[in-house]
């Protein structure tokens, strides 16, 4: 079992002992998945010799993982230690009915706990603060993850949970969080609905630690505007299969990077085709292998996230005194890539051309219509209040149907609807993409 931190490490060994202890931990993981008596992993490193690997340079002889794998081996035949020895479990929802379970032993849940309260102090969040933590709890990982984080932290933590926004003020306000955890879609309706009752200057939420959802630059200029003030909002990285969040963590004085707790999550970035691994700085698919977990470890797993490895930040003060890889936030996902009319097409670049524009708000949705014999692309986004009033609508439609046209080279039909008049996401992440392939509008 992993030693704890403490006090929270939130700097990270000198490269040649977290080398040392990578590969360490990698050569007794592939030795105990080698020999631990689970059919899966008996089957996938069968052609593997586990005294062959001996370091981190030794990653590419291993085999990959991937989530078809979970599914195929649902619900608990990727378990590698007796069901009696696990504590809890967690799932994320499948897309063929069925959820990926993922399974902790007790250590597996302090590792998550003191990366998460590694995540929360890299923000500025302190002991003595309160956290009001807005993620969903259950199966969910979010909400216990940052939840046990805090209190490891030393935090006081308000198990809000999402939706009931009324409540959500309620309590920012009397209790005065300096600290707010939440998508970054609900951390907008909070902002929002806080300006609607005059009382987001009462409030003394500074640090936002969002995540579960893709987000922009563009998208974090939004989120300040709507706080207002000194908020600063961060990227919380993690995924079910791996752990939950706490896997990489942005900081206020490194905006743009994620650093990886790598001496239990060991990064790779990787060719989309090829699988082969790429040299740093170099865009491809994350790969990351846990070093540490006891219960459900995966060795080189496919995440479908696409970014790149940083360097470690030259002569700035912040990430120049911290010894964690840092990888750029994440630009797309390998599976949320759009095919219209041949043409590749991610979210995030709609988002961030959304974003840039000074009469789009921040609500907005994605429609691929499917029901003729080629796909069309349609956007609709909420203007903010000003365009709204100002009857700019058509206007801003038109102009960023032609920079979304340059942008993406595929024609782009854009809806621009007036303030306030889209659904929000209380609870959950929230929904950008839809497809129309009969005469129902996905959108209402």
């Amino acid at each position: 079992m992993p030693a704890p931190f403490d006090p929270i490490d939130v700097i990270g060994l000198p490269t040649d002992q977290k080398r040392a202890l990578q590969g360490e931990r990698l050569t007794a993981l592939v030795t105990r998945l080698a020999s631990c008596g689970n059919p899966f992993w008996s089957e996938r490193l069968a052609d593997v010799d586990p005294s062959s690997i001996n370091s981190v340079d030794d990653l590419p002889l291993l085999p990959f993982t991937v989530k078809q794998d979970l599914r195929d081996q649902y619900p608990l035949g990727m378990v590698t230690t007796p069901m009696e020895a696990t504590t809890r479990l967690h799932a994320s929802s499948g897309t063929s009915g069925k959820p990926t379970i993922v399974v902790y032993t007790p250590s597996d849940l302090a590792v998550w706990a003191e990366v998460n309260a590694r995540a929360l102090a890299l923000a500025g969040t302190r002991p003595d603060d309160v956290l009001h933590n807005g993620y969903g709890y259950g199966l969910f990982t979010g909400g216990l993850g940052l939840h046990y984080g805090g209190e490891r932290l030393g935090c006081t933590v308000v198990p809000v949970s999402g939706g009931n926004t009324a409540l959500q003020l309620q309590l920012l306000e009397d209790l005065g969080s300096r600290v707010l955890s939440a998508t970054p879609s609900f951390c907008l309706v909070l902002a929002e609905r806080a300006h609607a009752q005059g009382i987001r200057d009462r409030l003394g939420v500074e640090v936002g630690i969002l995540g579960a959802e893709p987000w922009s630059e563009g998208m974090r200029q939004r989120i300040h505007e709507a706080w207002g003030g000194c908020f600063t909002a961060l990227d919380i990285y993690g995924l079910s299969e791996v752990i939950g969040p706490g896997v990489a963590m942005e900081a206020p004085d490194d905006l743009g990077a994620l650093n990886v707790f790598d001496d239990h999550f060991l990064p790779e970035i990787v060719d989309l085709e090829t699988g082969q691994p790429l040299p740093d700085g170099e865009f491809g698919e994350l790969v990351i292998t846990t070093l540490t977990k006891e219960a459900m470890p995966v060795l080189r797993y496919r995440t479908g996230d696409i970014t790149r490895i940083l360097s470690d930040g030259g002569d700035t003060a912040g990430p120049g005194t911290r010894n964690w890889t840092r990888m750029a936030r994440l630009t797309g996902r390998a599976d949320d890539m759009l095919i219209i009319r041949g043409i590749n097409v991610y979210p995030r670049e709609i988002e961030t051309v959304l974003m840039d524009d000074p009469d789009v708000g921040a609500n907005y949705a994605i429609v691929v219509d499917r029901r003729g014999a080629m796909a069309e692309l349609r956007v609709r986004a909420e203007a903010t209040s000003d365009a709204t009033t100002g009857g700019r609508l058509d206007v801003g439609a038109e102009r960023l149907s032609k920079v979304l046209a340059d942008r993406l080279r595929i024609r782009t039909a854009v809806e621009l609807v007036a303030d306030g008049s889209m659904p929000r996401t209380e609870v959950g992440k929230v929904k950008r993409v839809f497809e129309q392939v009969g005469d129902i509008d996905p959108l209402g």
